[in-house]
């Protein structure tokens, strides 16, 4: 049924929220080190349709300010993409069970070499819902310090040189406005940033908030979790 042009108004609350719709099955294509991707059919309505899903782990980010409000980026290579590109450190939820603050503060440390005092919620989003589950947390570091021994080089190849330069948040504002920056995770970050501060940070949220949409995609099986069964690294 299409519905009438008229009638498609939403007069309800502005947030995101639903129950999904019913799958009916699903076949598994291709499992990877990371994700899956599997084709489920879905009863939308009495419309049987057919949608290809990537299912992810989730991710989180860190947007890190010192004390004159330099945001900290990392150049790194990205093969999908073939190209290298400057991000906030960040690093997916691959050790199930573990709070993502906890895995904020390692990849924080791992890819930059920093620590951070100050912890708050950022910003979520998710990347692509069009077709994949990726859901992404960016937290906001603060009172930042160097770890003593510098940054544990704890990945491999492209993680192996991870180049930092410290960015004033205008610069980096304007940089990402440019399209001179376009990762996901420095957009989002950079932009949500310089707007908090434009409020006198009262838009920050605690560090230990709810993460909703995890939660949701927790509870209906759409977080990648088959990388941690025995025989995959």
């Amino acid at each position: 049924m299409v519905a009438d042009f008229a009638e498609e108004i939403w007069d309800g609350p502005i947030e995101d929220g639903g129950e999904p719709y019913r799958t009916m099955h699903s076949v598994e294509h291709f499992a990877g080190k990371v994700w899956l991707v599997r084709t489920d059919t879905v009863d939308f309505d009495g419309q049987v349709i057919n949608r290809d899903v990537l299912v992810h782990p989730g991710a989180v980010a860190i947007i890190a300010l010192d004390d004159h409000d330099q945001v900290l980026l990392i150049r790194q290579y990205r093969h999908a993409i073939g190209q290298y590109i400057f991000e906030p450190p960040a690093g997916l939820l691959d050790h199930l069970g573990e709070p993502a603050l906890t895995t904020a503060a390692r990849e924080l440390a791992e890819e930059s070499g920093y620590q951070a005092d100050e912890w708050h919620t950022l910003v979520d989003f998710v990347n692509s819902p069009g077709g994949s589950s990726e859901a992404i947390r960016i937290y906001l570091a603060r009172q930042v310090s160097p770890m003593p021994g510098g940054r544990p080089h704890t990945g491999e190849a492209e993680e192996g040189y991870l180049p930092r330069v410290w960015v004033s948040l205008d610069e980096a504002k304007d940089l990402v406005l440019s399209g001179a920056i376009s990762g996901p995770t420095a957009v989002a970050g950079i932009l949500a940033a310089w707007s908090a501060r434009a409020g006198g940070w009262a838009s920050l949220r605690s560090a230990h908030e709810p993460w909703r949409m995890r939660d949701h995609l927790l509870s209906i099986g759409r977080v990648a979790e088959h990388f941690k069964k025995p025989g995959l690294s």
